[in-house]
């Protein structure tokens, strides 16, 4: 039976078709899905979000031991977190066959990097497997369980948004039943000490020669011979652009095992056409390869090395045919910025902020990262997960060293608290470092599309868990001053930002509670918060037009610049009464005249 699948989907099921006994991640675009269509096998597998991608991956490790097929999946920054398992998992290798599925951004859709993670194959001396779209997942993955069980190895299946997004028709198959592999206990395998490891490292790279020699006879490399005089190497969703471009005027060798590479293979394909062109998205990993093999090959002298590549890109770059774009009048194109949604519980935090002059203001990836953009402009940096916190320390400890004082504020999420925040904050109980660090508790991963994590009371699968506590944790690791506010109270939201800056005593901790306005409300939600609220209105006569409403940045307030009134939209507006304390004419209220 065929479905139109998107990559994420085909590889869940493609998954399960492989009989992978658990799976772990932490939601990330362009990988979230993966995780999420999981739920749909549970019975089969166990499936669950991590805290984040090392313990995703840790997790998948102790399964594969365990002799089960495992998979971590992640977004491309996430394997930088989990990169320490990774590179001595290279050394121990498997028993269950391992994936590890990175999810790489080109063009950055929903990143703060563009890195080509087909790199870590080679710092971490294991194979590479890339997919073109859904319709490889089947093969691919069970490829890769393959190579990971006959070679003793981690594999890295490498995707990228446009594969994981985009949708294909898919053949789906039946599952495989995978018996576990009896675990033997070995502690030279499995216990990395130097004295292990020193007599490891050989194997690895054994074992790359026997990869080599696997990828020159392997399955997911195929050539399509049209007895052309030219000649295309690609890999991943390039193979479909190199198509649409040259159709059957060329030879194409479709690389899906990316790493090692299959040298001769590719010389041999490469000696068999006058001109040869290598299309791969971000780095010329492949390229570089076969220059050093001594291929002249054509590529990144033409080809970007910085975005997604589409079929216009590839055409212009090597055929120099420009595309004809229809361009819409400017007058009719309204500018989109990105910005918190009406009701978004960050809005009053940051409003308020931003009203305390002198502050530096350390940011984390999140929806709160909005906290930066016009016309809130409160957060002055953005690095990575859990940086915020470690960031503000350093700022504060750097600044007073040097005679200045600073007031310093670091803002979380609390996903992302729980992810890689909690260290972050030890280090600035450790060494006394009277920062403001605030946790804006969401209740939800709202980011991703709202994935349940440690602090929403509940798993993957929707059943309830424990529910941890914000406030009991950050005073388990020793901070003294904690505040919990509602950020809908602007006046709450104030004094508490205030009591926390004269704290001087070491870190002080903000808790921002309030459920992100497009969530689900939880049985927990509906149970803890004043939910229901009535939508807010403007009294036009008593609008003064100051713009203190406007600069919510709420998407739901209207200003007409000739009336100089400010006016709401009553379909998108939650309810939310922000605006309403922002109003020092009383002009504002909720429907029905209460305000």
């Amino acid at each position: 039976m065929k479905q139109l699948w998107t990559g994420n989907e085909a590889v869940a099921r493609a998954l399960y078709e492989a009989g992978v006994s658990f799976a772990s991640a932490y939601p990330g675009t362009p990988s979230t899905e993966i995780l999420e269509n999981l739920t749909l096998y549970h019975e089969d597998m166990h499936v669950e979000w991590a805290p984040n991608e090392k313990v995703a991956l840790e997790a998948a490790i102790g399964a594969s031991m365990a002799g089960v097929r495992s998979a971590a999946a992640m977004k491309h920054v996430g394997l930088n977190v989990a990169a320490d398992p990774l590179m001595t998992l290279s050394y121990t290798g498997v028993n269950g066959g391992l994936l590890i599925i990175s999810a790489d951004d080109p063009e950055l859709h929903s990143s703060q990097n563009e890195q080509d993670n087909r790199i870590y194959a080679k710092l971490a001396k294991i194979p590479c497997v890339e997919i073109t779209g859904a319709a490889d997942a089947a093969e691919a993955i069970k490829e890769s369980y393959y190579i990971s069980e006959t070679y003793d190895t981690p594999v890295l299946f490498r995707m990228t948004t446009r594969v994981c997004h985009s949708k294909e028709l898919v053949e789906s198959g039946e599952k495989t039943n995978f018996a576990p592999i009896p675990y033997v206990k070995n502690a030279f395998k499995y216990v990395s000490s130097p004295a292990n490891s020193r007599k490891k490292r050989p194997m690895v790279e054994e074992r790359m020669a026997k990869l080599s020699a696997y990828s020159e006879q392997s399955p997911l490399n195929t050539v399509e011979d049209n007895g052309a005089s030219v000649g295309v190497i690609a890999s991943g969703v390039s193979a479909h652009y190199a198509r649409e471009v040259f159709e059957e005027g060329a030879n194409y060798l479709i690389l899906r095992c990316t790493y090692p590479l299959p040298i001769e293979k590719i010389r041999a394909f490469y000696e068999s056409v006058e001109t040869c062109y290598v299309i791969e998205e971000l780095e010329p990993f492949i390229e570089e390869q076969l220059r050093l093999a001594g291929m002249q090959v054509i590529g990144k002298e033409r080809i970007p090395v910085m975005g997604e590549l589409n079929v216009d890109i590839v055409r212009e770059a090597l055929l120099g045919i420009k595309p004809v774009y229809q361009e819409a009048p400017a007058e009719l194109v309204a500018p989109r910025p990105p910005i918190l949604c009406s009701g978004c519980p960050h809005r009053g935090f940051f409003y308020e902020a931003k009203k305390f002059r002198d502050l530096i203001v350390t940011g984390d990836i999140g929806c709160y990262t909005l906290g930066a953009a016009p016309p809130l402009e409160v957060t002055d940096s953005l690095v990575c997960m859990g940086a915020s916190i470690s960031m503000g320390h350093g700022v504060y400890a750097a600044m007073k060293k040097n005679g200045i004082e600073k007031k310093v504020m670091a803002v979380i999420g609390d996903s992302t608290f729980l992810h890689s925040g909690m260290t972050s904050l030890l280090n600035s109980v450790y060494n006394n470092s009277p920062t403001v660090n605030v946790i804006l508790d969401n209740r939800i991963t709202a980011m991703t599309g709202h994935q349940d994590n440690p602090g929403t009371g509940y798993d993957l699968m929707g059943n309830p868990a424990p529910e941890i506590d914000f406030e009991q944790i950050v005073r388990a690791l020793g901070v003294k001053k904690v505040r919990t506010v509602n950020p809908l109270n602007l006046a709450d939201v104030r004094a508490a930002i205030k009591e926390c800056l004269e704290f001087k005593e070491g870190p002080s901790v903000i808790i921002s509670r309030w459920p992100c306005a497009l969530k689900r409300y939880s049985e927990r939600d509906l149970n803890e918060f004043p939910l229901e609220k009535s939508k807010s209105v403007v009294i036009e006569e008593q609008c003064r037009g100051c713009l203190n409403c406007v600069r919510t940045g709420c998407p739901s307030i209207r200003f007409d610049k000739e009336k100089k009134k400010a006016s709401i939209d009553s379909y998108s507006c939650v309810g939310c009464g922000v605006c309403i304390q922002s109003c020092p004419f009383d002009a504002i209220v909720r429907e029905g005249g209460n305000k």
